[in-house]
């Protein structure tokens, strides 16, 4: 978790990005963005382990993970030349579900807690129905998103205005495209700009504001938006999407069920822009007293 933590840092700060610009020159430039390959070599190296360990235990019969399938998969392919499902596929794989799984939750999770310093109304709101439907009985389930409209969008517009991963990932064209009369050759890469979808003042009519109402409709009920792209779209939609939501959803109402935020600065004196802004929007740090409340009795 430290070195995913320290890549996202450094990917996301100018260093970061002169290497992913300048990739070439840069290889040859001391500074911090040299630690990206190092920890990217420390990850790869745990997760080789893991694979070791997998491979000694498999049980064909009864595959226990996702390593587990794709060594399965590894063996039936053997005899096939232009195969993906290779060593170096299955380790790089599954660093990037390490790191896609973990850092964007935990940045987004950061970032929704300081936005929630920053606006107490919204805060409250959420107490309120949070009250309301689960009181203090039993913690946060799954079934009660449906119930919990203004939950869900909050959660929406945290992911909307954090704006996590700005740039999406970058991707590669496996043929010729024609885009708008534009030829966009094969092999080139591609970077999909989500920010200009989430920031889109026909779909958000205050998109620089934080305002949970952009995914509610007038009766107070949940507002999917088209313009919503914060797991990407298309084939290449982010594989967590769903667990992703899910833990959000979770971790917040638990959190808030139990517990009162309260911040060093006052609300209006809290800056909710991104300390580093690259690859990722990096959360500013901050300190966050947790006062009590009644929450459920295993809280």
């Amino acid at each position: 978790m430290g070195l995913i933590n320290a890549n996202w840092k450094l990917m996301s700060s100018l260093w970061g990005q002169l290497l992913f610009i300048f990739p070439t020159i840069m290889r040859f430039v001391p500074g911090p963005h040299r630690r990206i390959y190092t920890n990217y070599l420390r990850l790869a190296q745990f997760v080789d382990e893991q694979v070791e360990r997998h491979r000694e235990t498999l049980d064909p019969q009864n595959p226990r993970d996702f390593i587990d399938c794709f060594l399965l998969k590894m063996e039936q392919e053997k005899g096939n030349p232009d195969t993906h499902f290779t060593e170096d596929t299955l380790s790089k794989t599954t660093v990037n579900l390490f790191f896609a799984g973990t850092e964007t939750v935990s940045s987004t999770l950061k970032y929704g807690l300081r936005l929630l310093l920053r606006y107490p109304e919204v805060e409250e709101r959420l107490h309120e129905e949070i009250e309301r439907v689960l009181g203090g009985q039993r913690g946060p389930c799954l079934q009660d998103r449906a119930r919990m409209p203004y939950a869900d969008a909050v959660v929406h517009e945290i992911q909307r205005f954090a704006d996590i991963v700005p740039m999406g990932v970058p991707h590669r064209t496996t043929r010729d495209v024609r885009l708008r009369g534009y030829r966009v050759p094969e092999g080139t890469d591609v970077l999909p700009l989500l920010c200009t979808s989430q920031f889109d003042a026909e779909h958000f009519p205050s998109p620089e504001t934080f305002d949970p109402r952009h995914f509610l409709d007038v009766s107070g009920r949940f507002r999917r938006s088209d313009a919503f792209m914060a797991f990407s779209a298309g084939k290449r939609v982010c594989l967590g999407e769903a667990l992703a939501a899910a833990e959000l959803f979770l971790f917040l109402t638990s959190i808030l069920q139990c517990f009162q935020l309260r911040g060093e600065a006052p609300p209006a004196a809290i800056d909710v822009t991104p300390e580093s802004s690259g690859l990722g929007n990096v959360p500013r740090p901050y300190r966050l007293a947790l006062l009590p409340r009644g929450g459920p009795p295993h809280g």
